[in-house]
């Protein structure tokens, strides 16, 4: 391992040891993997892997704490299809700070922001962080194919978006997996894997899945499970800020992954998300 990755998953791993929202498998939340997922990119195949949803339970009462409150108020503020161009209101800008407000005050934020201040990365000022924050995370761009601003690195990992209708990019989150599938908008097709990584377990917080949303399909999705908001958003930042590699191996817990972080014109994240490369021996 290269010191630079190695250095990040020590960080990695202080931010996993202080995400204290962090809900526990088969307690908080249970999921049922099913079947193997199919190669087809077709919405109504055959090769749908799994006949039930995938979360089978969750604790909704976790959704109540501040930052889950604050990030589930934040999902529906979008355009999903890429090329329509979004329209920010004056409540949705609120909303936004409302949350980086929510999260910059919980451990693992505040462990990434001392981290990044002390690299130079990142203004030591809490109101200067923010900005940054927003800078990368909500400021429009225009995404491949359009000519205004129709995406944000917020709308594509965390919220999903569609391009044409049928292809379902983006959409790196659980929470907003579990809310679409409780609405009948996602149907679970199965979990994925590659010569390379393991079969997915279910008291585990990495998962690679295909599912369908709305009328597009997503042939193979990665997402963290049950982990916090702000989990996410200071890891994410964190590779963003400190690696110009798009991909950065890191270990912690029992996983050695790779995240992918992929920047849009080094300013905002184009996308971010999570590879299981293996599972470490306890």
């Amino acid at each position: 391992m290269i010191e630079s990755d190695r250095e990040l998953s020590a960080m990695v791993q202080e931010l996993w040891d202080n995400d204290v929202n962090r809900l526990k498998p088969g307690k908080d939340y249970r999921i049922s993997l099913q079947g193997k997922a199919g190669d087809s990119m077709a919405v109504n195949d055959n090769n749908d892997g799994a006949g039930y949803p995938l979360f089978t339970f969750v604790n909704e009462n976790i959704f109540k704490k501040e930052t889950f409150l604050a990030f589930i108020s934040l999902l529906d503020n979008y355009e999903s299809d890429t090329g329509e161009p979004e329209i920010v209101t004056p409540e949705e800008v609120a909303e936004n700070h409302k949350f980086l407000d929510s999260i910059i005050q919980t451990p693992t934020m505040k462990i990434a922001h001392k981290y990044l201040v002390e690299k130079h990365l990142s203004p030591e000022n809490e109101t200067q962080f923010k900005e940054q924050l927003y800078r990368i995370w909500f400021e429009l761009y225009a995404r491949r194919g359009s000519s205004r601003p129709d995406s944000s690195g917020f709308e594509h990992v965390f919220v999903g978006e569609t391009r044409g209708g049928r292809t379902v990019i983006g959409f790196h989150n659980w929470i907003q997996l579990y809310l679409q599938e409780k609405l009948g908008h996602i149907d679970y097709k199965g979990y994925s894997v590659n010569a390379n990584s393991p079969k997915p377990d279910e008291n585990k917080h990495i998962l690679a899945l295909q599912f369908s949303w709305k009328n597009g399909i997503k042939p193979k999705g990665s997402i963290f499970i049950g982990v916090s908001p702000e989990f996410e958003f200071a890891l994410y930042t964190l590779c963003f800020l400190t690696s110009p590699n798009e991909r950065v191996k890191v270990q912690f817990s029992f996983y050695d992954v790779e995240i992918v972080c992929h920047h849009y014109n080094q300013k905002h994240i184009g996308t971010t998300y999570p590879v299981l490369l293996r599972y470490q021996n306890p």
